[in-house]
């Protein structure tokens, strides 16, 4: 069903048009992922839709008396109300035809004139029908669930809504958004600021909800999760691809190339032509000359396609380390009371690229601080490999002179003789040109200044980068610019980010701090959270933090984390081959069926679009089942 229509809007500031007579259509069941260069309009193009505000030209029509509701920036709660009734009072529609029920059932039970009592009985009918469809006799839990799920704890509800800190005002309004549930929601970064067991909640609840949705996020693991449709907005237009974030980013390359084959084609074509006009524009083959210009003047020229593209990134080449970049044995910090991690043991293999993730104040910056020295541990062994250089990358970018201009920050204290020419070149394989280099770095912008540092960390000759979320500042083309340079340079790499799709694409050794413990999964994010299921499964009532094995992931070594195996089994006896044929076939059908959601015929019909994920949910669920199986299996059987 059709929930809202955007027809032929325009909307640009200074004469310099963000986006320009741009059409599309929500329906029921889509949500939708808005993506494209900062400063492209997206956020604009979301006030327009919201009417917050004004497009200059075009039509924004809300379709067969849909709600449309938007996740607004500024919170302003009434002063006293606590946070459990602010939450509620998204609900007010809803409560006021509560007590015009519990009105009309307390004059129906008094009522003698049979006339009235039938009218009464009717709208008494149809008020009980409203509230059992919007489960209205269900608010309070609700209001517990959606709070609770984005990390309010019980003895907050009855505490002043304005005594939160912004972070949390702005999950409260969140958490109103989510439970007035509109037809259409519109959500600029609704995973900022959320820790990821409460970015985990909100991907499941928002995948699970019928409404439509437009999202705009830099959290790509975040649109993977939820987005079932993408929307580019590029170069002033809006192209539409079925499909998640990375189905998007396939699909989007595979239109490149096929658009730039026909660009070329015609090119080629065209010089022909032109060349043989050229050659024949005089004597006998003139007709024939005139006929082709008159054919080439019916020509629709195609232009040069484009595509959304993050600066090239190139860490230059470095001297060889050790082949033990770290031995790290039994590494424990505290400060007085409290206990950061202990028994951290791992090893740092010269070219692997190890990751650290983990909630704010666990310990992850304090960890890079003691591999570097520049901070002792409690107790432990560390050892560092020979010939190993280090270059960090602090979250504050200090290593950067702010006053200086962007060359002669970047330029190496101990080579003077560095030419202008060099360091140009230097700075333009991070995609820092032209007049920028000679402007001071205080005047760049967050995304210009982390790549700055990237350059200055490979100009110092470091084979061993330590990054502390390197990708803080950058968009989603220039994060992907750098996993791509991280997977070509030649040293090692430790970093700690909490993009996980990030993480996913560069790491192959994960620390995860979780519930006050360590653990070291040899794999990626997706193998961490496919063993984090597996465990859930195994022990519902336990929160999340740990995980177990699976067939691609080799040997786990753990910290705190790690629990010594049972020999009791939990599962029927089973070959592990077999098993690994079972977990085969389950994740060939999760890729059938998200292949499945790209199709029209599946992405159009809401109820097959519903029932389509309740069958990959269910194969999820059934291939994390299987992992444990599989692990049990492999420990146990001989």
């Amino acid at each position: 069903m059709l929930l809202l229509s955007c027809t032929n809007l325009s909307r640009g500031y200074d004469a310099t048009p963000l986006f320009d007579e741009v059409s599309f259509e929500i329906h029921v069941g889509e949500r939708i992922g808005l993506v494209g260069p900062n400063g492209a309009g997206k956020t604009t193009l979301l006030k327009c839709l919201a009417g917050i505000d004004e497009p200059d030209s075009g039509k924004v029509t809300l379709h067969a008396g849909a709600r449309l509701g938007t996740l607004v920036q500024l919170a302003e709660f009434p002063t006293g109300r606590t946070l459990f009734d602010e939450a509620k009072s998204a609900f007010d529609e809803l409560m006021a035809t509560q007590k015009e029920f519990e009105r009309v059932a307390e004059e129906l039970a008094v009522c003698d004139d049979e006339t009235r009592r039938k009218q009464l009985s009717e709208k008494f009918d149809r008020l009980t029908e409203v509230l059992r469809h919007h489960d209205a006799f269900e608010l309070d839990h609700k209001v517990e669930n959606v709070l609770s799920g984005l990390g309010f704890k019980a003895e907050d509800f009855a505490r002043d809504a304005n005594t939160f800190s912004g972070g949390q005002q702005r999950r409260l309004l969140l958490a109103k958004l989510l439970l007035s549930a509109p037809d259409v929601m519109l959500l600029d970064e609704p995973s900022n600021h959320l820790d990821i067991d409460t970015t985990r909640w909100l991907e499941n609840y928002l995948s699970q909800q019928g409404e439509g949705m437009l999202i705009v996020s830099h959290d790509r693991y975040f649109l993977d999760k939820v987005t079932n449709k993408t929307f580019e907005l590029h170069q002033r237009k809006i192209t539409s691809y079925p499909g998640s974030f990375h189905q998007y980013v396939r699909l989007r390359d595979e239109r490149y190339e096929r658009q730039m084959k026909e660009y070329e084609s015609q090119r080629e074509y065209i010089e022909k032509q032109e060349e043989y006009i050229r050659r024949a524009h005089y004597g006998q083959l003139a007709k024939q000359a005139q006929s082709r210009v008159k054919a080439l003047d019916k020509v629709e020229r195609i232009e040069a396609p484009t595509k959304v593209s993050g600066p090239h990134i190139h860490f230059s080449e470095v001297a060889r380390s050790g082949d033990n970049v770290f031995h790290v044995e039994d590494l424990s910090k505290r400060y007085g009371d409290k206990l950061l991690f202990e028994n951290l043991s791992f090893d740092v293999q010269r070219g692997k690229r190890l990751g650290i993730m983990g909630a704010n104040g666990c310990g992850k910056t304090t960890l890079l601080r003691i591999l570097l020295g520049e901070e002792q541990p409690t107790s432990g062994e560390i050892q560092r490999g020979h010939l190993v250089f280090p270059g960090y990358l602090d979250q504050h970018l200090a290593l950067l002179n702010p006053e200086k201009s962007v060359m002669r920050a970047v330029w190496p204290d101990d080579e003077p003789e560095h030419t202008e020419q060099k360091m140009r070149d230097l700075l333009g394989s991070f995609g820092l040109h032209g007049e920028i280099v000679e402007q001071q770095v205080k005047f760049l912008s967050g995304g210009e200044r982390s790549r700055a540092a990237l350059a200055k960390l490979t100009v110092n000759g470091a084979n061993l980068l330590i990054l502390d979320e390197p990708t803080n500042n950058l968009d989603i083309w220039a994060c992907d610019s750098l996993e791509e340079a991280l997977k070509a340079y030649e040293g090692t790499v430790i970093v700690v980010s909490h993009d996980r799709y990030f993480l996913n694409r560069v790491v192959d050794l994960l620390i995860v701090f979780a519930d006050g413990t360590t653990e070291v999964v040899y794999g990626n994010y997706d193998t961490y959270e496919l063993l984090r299921q597996a465990r859930e499964q195994a022990s519902p009532g336990r929160k999340s933090g740990g995980s177990s094995a699976s067939p691609a992931s080799g040997p786990r070594d753990s910290g705190t984390a790690g629990k010594p195996a049972k020999a009791k089994r939990k599962f029927p006896f089973r070959k592990v081959p077999d098993l690994e044929a079972d977990i085969a076939a389950a994740e060939k059908k999760i890729s059938d069926l998200e292949t499945a959601m790209q199709t029209p015929e599946v992405y159009k019909d809401a109820t097959r679009v519903r029932d389509t994920m309740k069958d990959l949910e269910k194969t999820k669920d059934t291939l994390a089942r299987l992992y444990q199986h599989w692990e049990e299996a492999v420990e146990l059987n001989g």
